[in-house]
């Protein structure tokens, strides 16, 4: 037995999954370690070559969908709104590496409860936030995507990194395996896309919460997600538009895209059924095209094979349409659109379409990148399903975020 299998057995032993989720990557890099030292059993790569394709878990796969469990009822689920928060525990081995970005401020887990259930979450403090009479700052939400946790799309995004620089705090809701096997926030099921009753609710309470107990700017409050996380982050701007001041979604789908397992899939691969009277006859059907003007900003690889580019172009057009149904003075009418086309720095060509109001203020903001997959485009290698090549998506919606007038 070499050392790779000397190494991947004892982190079988441990219960630590090589093949699959954020050990997949850690595995590869001792792989390719032991390989280059001769050590391995592999061969070395030519010193020129370029570096592997960095292993995210599923390759450019992220299961949008998985495969769903039905939420079990909280027995004890109390009808008092209630977080509970402490400091969090140091990252294991099989969660990302956020100890590899030195936060300066305080990362604290917790969890919280309501009527319709309860999720666990992290929460990450700058260090204003610890200063006795601090003043209140802007929240961003943020969604993971399936099979992912909190600390891994901290670590991916490396929003903490911005918050410190910038002065926000960062909630990470964290979804529950009972809720869904693989994590994936639950936006195909017919609660989750109405104000009450599913995770929209629950996810709009916590956040309630936070504000409620932090100093949070409650006028400056965003949410941002990948995949699964992105198309909840949609529906969070729709049914509660008073709540979030605007929406990023990245690699996501457009609200109501679809109302079970098989609808979720169709609409993943480009065949959204928006508008369908899933239920005829009734006057309370929730999924429907947009009515909320939020503003809005969408990432979307133009290869992305897990969710299809078109989705983004839906996410896009809704946002416009609700805008366009404004009244004139809000300036609907005056939208005006420009696109321009870039490299990142990383090499990660791109098209960029700003629709902007009659000041100039943008509303509705679309990136399209040219040759990426299903990843968090300008993302850190220590976590999962990110693309470090493209523009830096965490910093261009803060931007997007913080141009936004408060309230």
């Amino acid at each position: 037995m070499n050392i790779q299998d000397t190494i991947e057995r004892a982190l079988k032993a441990a219960g630590l999954n090589t093949r699959s989720g954020p050990m997949r990557g850690v595995t590869e890099t001792i792989r390719r370690a032991l390989s280059s030292a001769g050590l391995g059993g592999g061969v070395a790569p030519p010193p020129n070559a370029a570096p592997a394709p960095r292993a995210t878990g599923k390759g450019d796969t992220i299961d949008v969908v998985a495969r769903e469990v039905a939420t079990p009822p909280d027995a004890e689920a109390p009808a008092a709104k209630r977080p509970a928060t402490e400091p969090a525990p140091p990252a294991e081995a099989e969660g990302t590496a956020e100890a590899a970005h030195p936060a300066e401020g305080q990362f604290l887990a917790g969890s919280f409860s309501a009527v319709v259930g309860s999720r666990a979450y992290k929460l990450y403090l700058p260090p204003q936030a610890a200063k006795a009479k601090a003043k209140a700052m802007p929240l961003v939400v943020m969604l993971h995507g399936c099979t992912q946790s909190a600390d891994d799309f901290a670590a991916g995004t490396q929003m903490n990194r911005l918050a410190d620089q910038h002065g926000f705090l960062v909630l990470y809701p964290e979804q529950a395996v009972a809720a869904n096997a693989s994590r994936c926030w639950n936006w195909f099921r017919a609660e989750s896309q109405a104000r009450e009753g599913g995770e929209a609710e629950l996810i709009a309470d916590m956040v309630q919460a936070m504000v409620a107990e932090h100093p949070v700017d409650a006028k400056r409050v965003f949410v941002a997600g990948l995949s699964a996380g992105a198309a909840m982050a949609v529906i969070l701007g729709e049914t509660y538009p008073e709540l979030f001041a605007a929406v990023g979604a990245h690699s996501g789908l457009p609200y109501a895209a679809a109302h079970d397992i098989s609808s979720a899939l169709s609409a993943m691969k480009g065949h959204a059924v928006m508008g369908m009277p899933h239920f005829p006859g009734t006057a309370d059907d929730p999924r429907r095209q947009t009515t909320q003007a939020v503003p809005t900003i969408v990432f979307h690889g133009d290869h992305d094979r897990t969710v299809k580019l078109s989705n983004a172009e839906h996410i896009e057009q809704q946002a416009l349409g609700a805008h366009a149904a404004q009244p004139a003075a809000a300036g609907p009418a005056g939208l005006r659109s420009r696109t321009e086309q870039g490299v990142a720095p990383g090499g990660r060509g791109y098209t960029r379409t700003v629709h902007s109001d009659a000041s100039g203020q943008p509303r509705v903001e679309v990136w399209t990148l040219h040759g990426a997959g299903h990843a968090w485009s300008g993302g850190d290698a220590a976590g999962s399903y990110t693309d470090s090549n493209g523009p830096d998506a965490s910093a261009e919606m803060l931007r997007f975020f913080m141009a936004q007038p408060a309230g």
